[in-house]
C-alpha cells in the first residue's frame, strides 16, 4: 500500500498527515510561524509542493512538504497557486491586491502579468472580507489541462477572467460566472470543464471557461465555499455551501461561524438537480466543509475537511462518509492528497 500524504492549512501553520502501514495516522505541525493561504502540487512531480504566505511570499519543498525553502515573492501575499501541467517548473500565483505573477524557470524569479491590470471593471472589485482595507485578490487560479495557455482566475469579489495566451492577455469577466469567487478549478484531466463555488452558489463550464451556467436547482444554501470534480467523471462535482447570512453579523457569513455554520455539502451528476449528501454527515453541519478534495486515481472518492479538523471519507461518489482517526484542530482553505 501506498501510504497517503494529506496536506493542510491550519490555525498550526501547516499540518502533514501520514497514513501508516498499519492504517494508522501520524501528524505533524510544520511551518508554525508562517500564516499559509494556499497549497499547490506539480501535477509533473507530485513531490513538490507550493505554499502561499500571507506575506512572506512563496515557499517550496521537495519532499512532500516535510522540508521547505524559500520560492520569492517576499512581502507578497500569495493567495493562489496553479502550477502547469505541461511546462516543468512553470508556476502562477495569485496575489492581494489582485495581481497575477509568473515563474518559468524554476528559480526564484516572477515576473508579474501586467494585462492582468488592465482588465475591464477592476476598479470596481472591492472584497468585504478583509477590513479595512477592502482590496480584492486572486482567490482561484487554476490551468487547463489540456491546453498550457488556457488559464482561469477569480477573483474575491470582482470578477471569473480566462486567458487563452498564456497570461499575455486576460478576458473580462466571463457572463455567469461567480463575481464572488471562493474555490475554482479545471478538472484534472478534462480541459472542456471548469467549476467554481463563490458567493451566489456555484457555476461550471463546459468549453474550457469561456461561457459558464449557474445551476441552482436543489441548491438550498447560496454562500459556496469549495469545489472540487471527480476524476473519473467530470460530469459529477461538489460543492460545499452555508446560508449566506449568519444572524450573528451582516457582514459575517454562516460559513465563517465556528459551530454555527449551518453547512452542507451538495453534489450535482450529469447536470441534474443539486443533491445534498448525507450518508453519516452531521446534518446540517455546525462547522464548513472548507475544502473538498477528490482522489487524482480513483474515481468515486471524496475527502471533506472541516473548519473544527475532522477529516471525512467517502468511497462512493458521497453516498456514504466514514469520519477519519485524526483531528488537525482547524483546517481552513484547503486540504491536499
Amino acid at each position: 500500500m501506498n501510504a497517503k500524504v494529506f496536506l493542510a492549512t491550519t490555525d498550526q501553520g501547516l499540518a502533514r498527515v501520514i497514513q501508516n502501514m498499519d492504517d494508522d495516522w501520524s501528524i505533524e505541525f510544520l511551518l508554525k510561524d508562517q500564516d499559509i493561504r494556499c497549497l499547490a502540487s506539480d501535477p509533473l512531480n507530485p513531490s513538490i509542493i507550493y505554499a502561499g504566505t500571507q506575506g512572506n511570499g512563496v515557499l517550496r519543498s521537495s519532499d512532500q512538504g516535510k522540508n521547505w525553502t524559500s520560492a520569492g515573492m517576499s512581502g507578497k501575499m500569495v493567495k493562489s497557486l496553479a502550477v502547469s501541467p505541461h511546462i516543468p517548473g512553470q508556476v502562477y500565483a495569485g496575489t492581494k491586491p489582485a495581481g497575477i505573477y509568473v515563474n518559468q524557470n524554476g528559480e526564484n524569479e516572477w515576473m508579474e502579468l501586467d494585462s492582468f491590470q488592465k482588465i475591464r471593471g477592476r476598479r470596481w472589485w472591492r472584497s468585504p472580507a478583509e477590513p479595512p482595507d477592502w482590496r480584492a485578490y486572486v482567490m482561484g487560479l487554476s490551468i487547463s489541462p489540456t491546453d498550457a495557455d488556457v488559464i482561469a482566475a477569480g477573483i474575491e469579489f470582482g470578477a471569473v477572467v480566462r486567458s487563452i495566451d498564456g497570461g499575455k492577455t486576460w478576458s473580462n469577466h466571463r457572463k455567469a460566472a461567480i463575481r464572488d469567487c471562493h474555490s475554482l478549478t479545471f478538472h484534472a484531466r478534462d480541459g472542456n470543464w471548469v467549476y467554481e463555488a463563490g458567493g451566489g452558489g456555484a457555476a461550471y463550464s463546459r468549453d474550457g471557461g469561456a461561457t459558464w451556467q449557474r445551476p441552482k436547482s436543489g441548491l438550498d444554501r447560496r454562500y459556496g465555499w469549495a469545489c472540487a470534480a471527480d476524476s473519473g467523471k467530470p460530469e459529477v462535482w461538489y460543492i460545499s455551501a452555508s446560508p449566506f447570512f449568519s444572524g450573528k453579523s451582516f457582514f459575517e457569513p454562516a460559513a465563517h461561524v465556528y459551530g454555527r455554520s449551518n453547512a452542507a455539502i451538495y453534489r450535482s451528476s450529469g447536470g441534474a438537480a443539486w443533491e445534498k449528501l448525507g450518508g453519516g454527515l452531521p446534518d446540517p453541519m455546525d462547522y464548513m466543509a472548507n475544502a473538498l478534495v477528490t482522489d487524482p486515481n480513483i474515481s468515486g472518492q471524496l475527502y471533506a475537511g472541516f473548519a473544527n479538523g475532522e477529516v471525512w471519507h467517502s468511497t462512493d461518489y458521497g453516498d456514504n462518509w466514514q469520519k477519519l482517526t485524526f483531528n488537525l484542530g482547524a483546517i481552513y482553505k484547503m486540504l491536499m492528497l
